[in-house]
């Protein structure tokens, strides 16, 4: 059957296991050929090919309900639920969303872009189902990195201890962004080995079988019995849990999987298969660089390379760069991050320090308290963590950290709007989730050097810091003897880099270089404008902001929500003039996905819109 002719699941419930093998190659061809162009998250859907066509083959979905844990895996699910015509415009602004989106489709059934809400999720669609008196299944296809963060966990306890039919597909492909890391992983590795152990275990029991066994040695055996219990068959965890357990199966055997699917949703209680995967699988590049292509921009298919133009480092070097060049001169500089090693730039921090570097896996509240507990002991964490993703944490940066007054440092990577990832992505609320708690310093740098002095400065403060810098490349300003000789800056002072006659504009991190630009457009049509770096969130520039405005209105220029933000800061803190004080800002909603100039354009946080927004101000 040609792909471009499935237009829903229906039409492939009744293909032989070889049409749906041939299905599965021409689904790999498409990802392959769109992904190379739209960027997007490659390997992890090239991962679950055979199992999305086995779950929509044996459940009668959208009746059933599939809920994709993460949704980066869903570009198959994506091309048989009826958007193969629009898969071309993946990720671009109004296309495809690169995750499940309700809006999108009757099939998918959560929105979702953060790790590990699945199963929670699901059971409780599971108990509306009960409690309703309906009838049909849910599914919850869930990756192994998931495993590492504690709401899991939670879920697992909780559907276990409910008893609620529910299938959970846990989806092993030994990654998450970053390799996986801990116990868990050893844990599943583990389960891949059982059949050995089965093996092993019949060959023991005979032996046990013919030890004489008197009154003196029944207790001993019988505790040794247990003990060979849960050596010689792992998944008795998940079954002490309450989920019956089947695997490990192999996650890209179509006829396999849909034999096991068929049992588990004849079973009417909560069921754990756990289908072992290769991510990247059918695509060489990916299958031998996994972290690579787990969410690469365009690339060339043909050769695997991905395609980059001439650009200068990006933020997340720069922070991995000069946390290496700190460290080496501090050996209590720790960096801790949350399966996101290469994303954060910490690789070289990790080659060269590695008992000074901290993978906890996809656990980012976990990660900030035993930042806490690494201060308490005298060391110095930097955390660093997508702005999105510590939201996750947020609770132990207010009790954990800051209400201890610790020496954690926070690298928000990632912050303000991300681009194709889309709502679940963009870091728009740290500003607003961040400022208000007491005894943290917030600073937002407005390029690469700066970036780097911020680090230094943060270095230098007794208590709790935050630093906020958006993703992708920095504007090419030379760092090199920053490095070499960085700067303590004067906290909670901003930098006056021009003042105007008009207007000032005080913008906050990566609207510093567009405000510049937009006042010497303005200038061109006779408005005096200036600009001010304002560097600190927290503690604010009152002085500065009050010396300003005694002379022209002040337009505050942020890439995070209105709502709590710098500019509402601002506001609030002066004593007069608040009809002079304007803001520009995210809109209270969530932004949808499409490249990052794209977006800014739309709300107007570029220099056509700065300079739209100053001649509205000004009647112009």
């Amino acid at each position: 059957m040609e792909l471009r002719n499935v237009k829903s699941p229906e039409d492939i419930r009744n293909l032989s296991v070889r049409e749906l093998e041939d299905l599965a190659q021409q689904i790999r061809t498409a990802i392959i050929e769109t992904v190379s162009k739209t960027g997007g998250h490659l390997a992890a859907s090239l991962g679950t090919v055979e199992l999305t066509l086995a779950l929509h083959s044996v459940f009668d979905t959208p009746r059933d309900k599939i809920v994709w844990d993460v949704g980066h895996q869903t570009y198959a699910h994506k091309l048989i639920t009826g958007r193969y015509d629009r898969f071309h415009t993946l990720r671009q602004f109004g296309g495809l969303s690169g995750f499940p989106k309700r809006s999108e489709s009757p099939y998918d059934v959560y929105d979702t872009g953060h790790a590990a809400g699945s199963i929670s999720y699901a059971l409780g669609l599971a108990k509306a189902r009960d409690l309703n008196a309906e009838d049909y299944n849910i599914v919850v296809v869930i990756g192994d990195g998931a495993l590492t963060s504690g709401l899991a966990f939670e879920g697992l306890n909780n559907a276990g201890e409910l008893k609620t039919p529910l299938i959970v597909v846990l989806n092993d492909n030994s990654m998450s962004i970053s390799e996986n890391v801990g116990g868990i992983s050893k844990y599943l590795t583990l389960l891949r080995l059982a059949p050995a152990y089965r093996s092993a275990k019949a060959r023991i029991e005979k032996i046990l079988d013919h030890i004489p066994t008197g009154p003196s040695t029944i207790s001993l055996l019988r505790r040794f019995k247990g003990s060979l219990k849960y050596f010689l068959f792992p998944e008795a965890w998940f079954e002490a849990l309450g989920f019956r357990y089947y695997g490990p199966v192999d996650g890209h055997d179509i006829a396999g999987l849909k034999r096991v699917l068929a049992e588990a949703k004849a079973l009417k209680e909560p069921v754990l298969i756990h289908a072992v995967t290769q991510k990247g699988k059918g695509y060489s590049f990916a299958m031998e660089q996994p972290e690579k292509f787990h969410g690469p921009g365009p690339f060339n298919a043909q050769t695997g390379e991905i395609v980059k133009e001439p650009a200068p480092p990006t933020y997340s070097q720069v922070l991995g760069q000069s946390l290496v060049k700190f460290a080496e001169n501090n050996r209590k500089i720790v960096a801790i991050t949350a399966a996101m090693t290469d994303g954060t730039g910490l690789k070289p921090f990790k080659a060269k320090f590695p008992e000074r570097f901290y993978d906890v896996g996809i656990a980012e509240s976990h990660a900030v308290t035993f930042a806490a507990g690494l201060a308490q002991g005298g060391m110095i964490p930097v955390v660093c963590i997508y702005s999105t993703f510590l939201q996750r944490a947020y609770d132990q940066i207010v009790e954990d950290v800051c209400l201890q007054n610790l020496k954690v440092i926070f690298a928000i990577d990632r912050a303000g709007i991300v681009g194709q990832d889309g709502e679940t992505h963009h870091g728009q609320f740290d500003i607003s989730y961040l400022r208000h708690i007491p005894g943290l310093t917030v600073m937002a740098p407005k390029d690469e050097r700066e970036l780097i002095n911020m680090l230094w400065t943060a270095l230098s403060i007794d208590g709790p810091c935050a630093i906020r810098y958006p993703r992708g490349c920095g504007v090419g300003v030379p760092v090199e003897d920053a490095f070499d000789s960085p700067e303590v800056l004067d906290v909670g002072k901003a930098e006056v880099l021009c003042r105007g006659e008009d207007i000032n504009i005080l913008a906050l991190g990566s609207m510093v270089y567009p405000a510049i630009e937009a006042c010497e457009k303005l200038a061109q049509e006779d408005i005096s404008a200036g600009v001010v770096n304002a560097r600190f969130v927290v503690p604010f520039d009152l002085d500065t902001v009050t010396d300003l405005l005694r002379k022209a209105p002040l337009l505050v220029v942020e890439e995070n929500v209105q709502d709590g933000g710098f500019g509402e800061m601002v506001a609030n803190a002066v004593g007069f003039g608040q009809d002079k004080i304007h803001k520009l800002a995210l809109p209270k909603q969530f932004i949808p996905h499409g490249s990052q100039d794209r977006l800014r354009s739309v709300y107007g946080l570029d220099v056509p819109g700065i300079v739209a927004q100053v001649k509205k101000l000004l009647g112009r």
